[in-house]
């Protein structure tokens, strides 16, 4: 098993809109096969005092793959390039980590 978690930093005020997207992509992205958990994010509200908060304009993808050919082909699944180029001009910055169980 493979997981993902995907820290997406929009432009100031973009979030809610790469959000939309996001979500619009979430039923193709669950379809694909090996996806066992692909969920957007966002810090808890009220947040706990032992919080580091992201702050407004992250969120967070938490995914699991059932393998990491399964993770590859979804990296090139038509819908993720379509939504790539819908949310190209609203992303300021994405870090991927990948990991394994331990």
């Amino acid at each position: 098993m493979i997981h993902v978690i995907a820290i997406i930093t929009t432009k100031r005020g973009q979030r809610e809109t790469v959000l939309q997207l996001f979500q619009a992509n979430v039923p193709a992205v669950r379809a694909e096969q090996g996806c066992l958990e692909y969920e957007a994010t966002v810090d808890a509200n009220p947040a706990l005092k032992f919080q580091t908060e992201f702050g407004p304009d992250t969120f967070v993808v938490v995914e699991k793959w059932e393998s990491p050919e399964a993770l590859e082909a979804h990296l090139v699944a038509p819908h993720m390039a379509a939504y790539s180029a819908k949310t190209r001009e609203f992303v300021a910055n994405r870090v991927i980590h990948v990991l394994s169980p331990a």
